[in-house]
């Protein structure tokens, strides 16, 4: 950016002949712009250090925020929300109200312009420690492939090393991540693919060496895929995410506050149990759709994952060949529905909170395996209708 400006800069002095007025009002203009794109509290470069009164850290959490698309969602009552700003508004309060904890928060944003021209930045980094907002940075998300290479690199430059023996919690909000292709996932960058082995990648940049996050919550749309499980377990022990679809009302947050002073003895397994089902409650009153939150053990699906991995990377494959083929699309089912599929280990290691749709043909179906897969569609002039195989 200020390359960019400078060069802008050297333009308008070039032209010469406009006068002083022209290059003082050039100056305003640069001031004001390296204003907007200034952070909120003092910028603080390095490793932070802690306050004396700062109790040690037994709480970590990293979140990150997608708002880079339409997140407007309506409640039962017709009141429009933005979700992914309610995401951010409720994840500052779990900072605040965890003294013992630190906190991270990323939320990726539009991509803007000020005075028409000049670049904004569009991602915010939040980092609290003891309950405190300790630094505010504004930055650039617009890096090559990886959405989070630039997070990755603000956690390594800021964290120290002070949580490391805490309870660690990695958080993702935002629409549903393809599981191939990928490109249109950022309205700001629509080229630019993003898929959930990105995200996988990403997650690696938050870790301190070899260690897994304690939980992972993947507040997204179909995020209980064997694909998705397995891609994500390789960064977490247990995972919290939501096979159907969640109209971007995102997952309620309200168990995590104050949360370093109830997780007795780091019970990551009742934490999460507690969490989903908190999530559940909330999104069976909002909505009228299927609502399904799975708490996934991750060590303990493995069988499952690997047992199912060669047809779902085959389905993977056919769809992503066939993605552009005229009249065909794909959508995602319950895994159960589907014979090749279903296997004994396919119930092991989860906990399912699942209420049907309160309308439609699926309004019947009394319970969900936990684990969503892809399906074929065929569009046809009269209509949308399923075919009776899957992908192999």
């Amino acid at each position: 950016m200020h390359n960019t400006l400078a060069n802008i800069g050297r333009s308008n002095i070039r032209t010469g002949g406009q006068g002083r007025s022209a290059l003082a009002l050039g100056y305003i203009m640069l001031a004001l712009v390296l204003s907007s794109c200034g952070a909120g509290t003092p910028l603080q470069r390095g490793r932070v250090q802690g306050g004396e009164a700062d109790p040690p850290v037994r709480l970590s959490i990293v979140c990150v925020i997608h708002g880079d698309g339409n997140y407007l969602y309506h409640d039962t009552s017709g009141n429009g929300h933005m979700a992914d700003e309610e995401a951010l508004a409720g994840m500052k309060v779990i900072a605040e109200s965890n003294p013992s904890a630190e906190v991270w928060i990323f939320h990726q944003k539009h991509a803007g312009t000020a005075w028409l021209f000049f670049p904004v930045s569009d991602g915010e980094m939040f980092y609290y420690r003891g309950g405190r907002l300790v630094v505010h940075e504004n930055y650039w998300r617009d890096q090559e492939r990886s959405h989070l290479a630039p997070e990755g690199e603000l956690f390594q430059r800021f964290h120290g090393g002070q949580g490391s023996g805490a309870t660690s919690l990695f958080m993702y909000f935002g629409h549903g991540i393809p599981e191939f292709g990928g490109t249109g996932y950022d309205a700001s960058y629509p080229d630019r693919p993003f898929t959930v082995r990105d995200l996988a990648d990403g997650v690696q940049g938050f870790t301190r060496g070899n260690d897994r996050y304690d939980l992972m919550i993947l507040s997204t749309c179909y995020g209980g895929t064997p694909y998705t499980i397995g891609s994500l377990g390789t960064s977490a022990r247990f995972i919290v995410a939501s096979p159907d679809n969640l109209h971007l009302s995102y997952f309620a947050l309200h168990k995590l506050e104050g949360l370093d002073s109830t997780l007795t003895g780091g019970d990551v397994p009742a934490l999460a149990a507690r969490f989903a089902r908190h999530a559940f409650d909330r999104l069976t009153t909002e909505v009228q759709t299927a609502v399904s939150v799975v708490v996934y053990d991750v060590d303990s699906v493995q069988e499952y994952v690997r047992a199912v991995g060669k047809a779902y990377d085959a389905a993977l494959a056919t769809a992503s060949r066939t993605m552009q083929a005229r009249g065909v699309t794909t959508g995602y089912c319950d895994c159960a529905d589907v014979p090749g599929y279903v296997l004994p280990a396919m119930k092991e290691g989860i906990n399912v909170f699942y209420r049907p749709p309160r309308f439609g043909r699926s309004s019947k179906k009394e319970d969900h395996s936990g684990w969503e897969c892809l399906w074929e569609v065929e569009r046809q002039v009269e209509g949308i209708r399923f075919y009776g195989t899957m992908f192999r």
